[in-house]
């Protein structure tokens, strides 16, 4: 690897982090902007205002928001996000509990979507203009319009309610043997793939489209290589960054998703404590959450930058 390439990696890790910093910061102002606090929250609307004071002064909430970014963000560099105001448990702890649900999940759905995209992707660039490939186009455009409240609902309507196959819940937790894991993760990996599908699906079929254009793709093919060929050996080994852009970025779709899906089915990942944690003005652990979702996106996206950095032939050659 050269000097070059090592110059561009380490300049995408120090934007990473100039961009996590600035996060943090957002995340912290914006979410001391909301209504009411967790002293509020925690004594309801009957507290006298005393009581109130002297709870925010035990939570340590009549401090100037600076100080208290400031103290914050130390703890969090340490490794120490702090205690969650309304359970007196460390964040860490909480998180910890929640965590490895939500990587589940964002795991089996990149299991299942990412062979899924590519193999429609790729194969409605080779056989483009095709019934095949209208048909992916017009779906792929159709699962991008639709939200995925409305595909969550329809299919809690026809698996849960009419079909009765599915629980309209899911709990990661009872899903001891493999007809309980598929009926646990059925329609929350559903939910996830229609939007994720189609995104990768058209990222990865205009990259392999735009190697195949090419002036010695097009001379293969006339010499009488057969086209799949071409792809596999010639196409898709120069199509790798875009590629891998197009799974990075559809993936980190899924640290959005994952707020709508998990809350439907009441998932306990997460996204649902990260839900709660905004109900009960509970700062410490939404802010904690907060930077988990976007460390996990920048994280996709710096691997897919490195990925056509490295990838890249011009700066191979040099």
């Amino acid at each position: 690897m050269n000097a070059m390439i090592l110059r561009l990696i380490v300049r995408r890790l120090l934007q990473a982090a100039l961009t996590l910093l600035l996060v943090s910061a957002g995340v912290f102002f914006i979410t001391n902007l909301l209504p009411g606090d967790a002293a509020q929250t925690a004594l309801g609307q009957a507290a006298t205002p005393e009581t109130v004071a002297a709870l925010r002064l035990q939570y340590g909430l009549d401090l100037p928001a600076p100080l208290r970014y400031a103290h914050w963000l130390g703890n969090l560099l340490s490794g120490n996000p702090g205690m969650s105001l309304v359970n007196n448990v460390p964040v860490a702890q909480m998180i910890g509990g929640r965590l490895p649900a939500s990587l589940m999940l964002a795991a089996v759905t990149a299991l299942v979507s990412v062979p899924l995209a590519l193999f429609l992707g790729i194969f409605s660039a080779m056989y483009r203009g095709s019934f095949f490939d209208r048909a992916v186009n017009v779906s792929a455009v159709s699962m991008v319009s639709v939200p995925e409240f409305l595909v969550a609902t329809v299919a809690v309507m026809i698996f849960a309610v009419k079909l009765r196959w599915l629980s309209a819940l899911s709990h990661a937790s009872d899903a001891a043997t493999l007809g309980a894991f598929i009926k646990a993760y059925a329609m929350p990996v559903l939910t996830l793939c229609c939007v994720i599908v189609a995104q990768m699906t058209r990222m990865t079929r205009a990259a392999v489209i735009d190697q195949l254009r090419s002036s010695y793709a097009e001379m293969a093919l006339l010499k009488g290589v057969k086209r799949t060929r071409i792809v596999l050996r010639h196409a898709l080994p120069n199509a790798i960054g875009p590629i891998a852009n197009a799974v990075a970025l559809s993936l980190s779709y899924l640290l959005g998703g994952v707020l709508i899906v998990e809350s439907i089915f009441n998932y306990p990942g997460i996204a649902t404590l990260m839900i709660d944690a905004v109900t009960t003005r509970d700062m410490p652990l939404v802010q904690a959450c907060s930077m988990i979702f976007c460390t996990g996106y920048l994280l996709l996206v710096l691997t897919a930058d490195v990925l056509a950095i490295v990838s890249n032939p011009r700066l191979k050659t040099r």
